[in-house]
């Protein structure tokens, strides 16, 4: 979300940060409609001074024994045109907020320009890709060949982009979940939440699902969203909050199951657990002092990485360029994990710096002790991690030559000590 006056003050940096996203100069529309308005909200105003000012005189006339009914004509006659103008004023206000709200978020000075994920950039690479004597399968093949992954099954309960799991890889991707949590919140410093996983249409707009992407959510008959990510009500935690700046950053992390339409993705990902409508994920949220922001972020993706190094995964680390970030972010690193039998690095974590884009929409503000004036938090989440993707991520770097998995050493306590699932572990 935008601050017009910032707008209006600022046409050009606003229609160029707009131009590093691939966007089209929006300043011009903003501002003539901003303009309207201002204009019919001064029309009520001053018609509002004009029909007090006229009521003291009607009181004035009457006190005296004049005539009054005149100036009372003309005072009812301002009642119409004010009620037109209050009502030209909403609907001009509704219609700016409406054009403002499906903006994106500008992009930080120092993300690479481009249009798409051809133009991000690789910051580093973590860890040796395994050697393997033998041709990789991709984690389906695996699963299925364990007998513990089933799409059909999921299939015949709630179509496509399901999966069933069994057995010791129902416990595995337990125990990542479980393994995630302890970390962020023993070692990493976050506090663990239990969110609820339906919300208001409030809390999907204070994020920026909504309403730009209401097709990408699903939406109860009672008018609940299920969450596309933790993220949301983690975020909208601090909304309507004034927080005391000695109090930031606010760290929080949450295991919730993350729903998802996949609009516009049909054909890509169609096999296996890369893309489906529900999934697993440990969220990290912060809620950061506006000029730390930045240090955040370097903290939070850290945080993520730390994972996929005590589980041995390689990794690299990109940042994305500005045709290929999300809507609400200024700012973002992805993570992707190495997968043997797609021969490809696949996304795992996105961790972003939002700035003050969604508190502005949730009105989210923090105060420094004995000050009366207020600045708006920046806001901050990251996948900490997307737990089926890890459970994918560990299935094709793990897999041993006779088809079974090989347990990381970090998950083996999860796993009441097995070191190795095998078909007769099912």
């Amino acid at each position: 979300m935008f601050d017009v006056k910032w707008i209006r003050d600022n046409p050009e940096a606003f229609d160029q940060g707009r131009a590093r996203r691939g966007l089209a100069p929006l300043s011009a529309e903003i501002i003539a409609l901003d303009a309207k308005r201002r204009a019919a909200q001064t029309a009520w105003q001053e018609m509002q001074a004009k029909r007090n000012d006229l009521s003291k005189q009607i009181g004035q006339l009457k006190s005296k024994g004049h005539d009054a009914v005149p100036i009372m004509a003309e005072v009812a006659g301002l009642k119409d045109k004010m009620a037109a103008a209050e009502s030209e004023e909403k609907e001009l206000a509704e219609a700016l907020e409406a054009l403002v709200a499906s903006q994106p978020n500008l992009p930080a000075a120092d993300v690479p320009e481009g249009l798409d994920e051809k133009s991000n950039r690789e910051e580093r690479v973590v860890g040796g890709k395994p050697n393997m004597a033998f041709a990789p399968k991709q984690h389906f093949e695996l699963g299925e060949a364990l007998g513990l992954m089933s799409f059909e099954d999921a299939a015949k309960l709630s179509g496509a982009r399901f999966v069933v799991l069994k057995g010791a890889l129902a416990r595995l991707e337990r125990a990542l979940a479980q393994f995630m949590l302890d970390l962020h919140t023993t070692e990493n410093g976050y506090t663990e939440v239990a969110p609820p996983f339906l919300v208001r249409d409030a809390a999907l707009y204070g994020t920026g699902q909504l309403p730009k992407f209401a097709e990408d959510q699903f939406v109860t008959t009672q008018g609940l969203w299920l969450i596309p990510t933790s993220e949301v009500p983690l975020t909208n935690l601090a909304s309507d909050e004034i927080i005391d700046e000695a109090a930031l950053p606010w760290r929080f992390t949450a295991l919730t199951p993350c729903f998802r339409s996949e609009a516009g993705a049909s054909g890509k990902d169609t096999r296996g657990m890369i893309r489906q409508h529900q999934f697993l994920k440990v969220e990290l949220v912060s809620i950061a002092h506006p000029d730390h922001s930045d240090a955040e972020h370097t903290r939070m993706t850290a945080c993520a990485e730390e994972v996929l190094k005590r589980l041995g995964l390689p990794y690299r680390v990109i940042t994305l360029c500005t045709g290929d970030m999300g809507f609400s972010a200024q700012k973002t690193y992805d993570i992707e994990v190495w997968l043997p039998g797609q021969d490809a690095y696949r996304e795992i974590s996105s961790c972003s710096n939002c700035g003050e884009f969604q508190a502005r929409r949730m009105k989210a503000r923090c105060r420094k002790a004995g000050e009366k004036n207020t600045r708006f938090v920046h806001t901050l989440n990251g996948s900490g991690l997307a737990v089926g993707r890890t459970l994918v991520a560990i299935l094709e770097n793990y897999q041993q030559a006779d088809g079974s998995i090989a347990i990381p050493a970090a998950l083996r306590p999860y796993m009441n000590g097995l070191e190795k699932i095998a078909k007769a572990n099912a």
